[in-house]
């Protein structure tokens, strides 16, 4: 597999407004932890290697498991994850399949039960930003295994 184009230095701009969201996420309120889990979840459903292969360095490197990156695509079938998790998961999923459904009453409360105005808003935010990562790094084809996490 070759890379089409390198997005990240092709238009300062949009990199620049990419990461504007990332930042913004990060300023959020909501765990790491979390946040990784549901760029992984995201990321499965868009079927992004680059983006799989990230995040899943990225989650190691916040603490998660192996067992619960391994069990990811199954989360509703374990007992691995906690309430708010299962509510940033299906929020998640439901997020990015937006052409398929509408987001229901239901959702939105089981939503709203675990978190905060702020924390939906920047959760639903983290959504957008790994949607729209995914979609750069599939469309220009990004190669997976290259990614180092940054030392804190």
């Amino acid at each position: 597999m070759t890379a089409r184009l390198n997005y990240r230095t092709a238009n300062p701009d949009v990199m620049h407004a990419m990461l504007g969201l990332e930042q913004a996420v990060l300023r959020g309120g909501v765990e790491r932890p979390l946040l990784e889990l549901v760029r992984m979840r995201v990321s499965q459903i868009n079927g992004c290697a680059y983006c799989l292969d990230m995040h899943s360095k990225d989650a190691r490197a916040a603490g998660e498991t192996e067992q619960r990156l391994y069990a990811l695509t199954a989360w509703r079938e374990t007992p691995f994850f906690s309430e708010r998790e299962r509510a940033a998961l299906a929020w998640a999923e439901t997020l990015t399949r937006i052409a398929d459904d509408d987001v229901s009453d239901e959702l939105f409360a089981e939503a709203r039960r675990h978190f905060s105005e702020e924390e939906l808003t920047t959760l639903t935010l983290a959504i957008v930003a790994i949607n729209g990562w995914n979609r750069f790094a599939i469309a220009f084809r990004s190669i997976p295994g290259s990614y180092v996490v940054p030392k804190a």
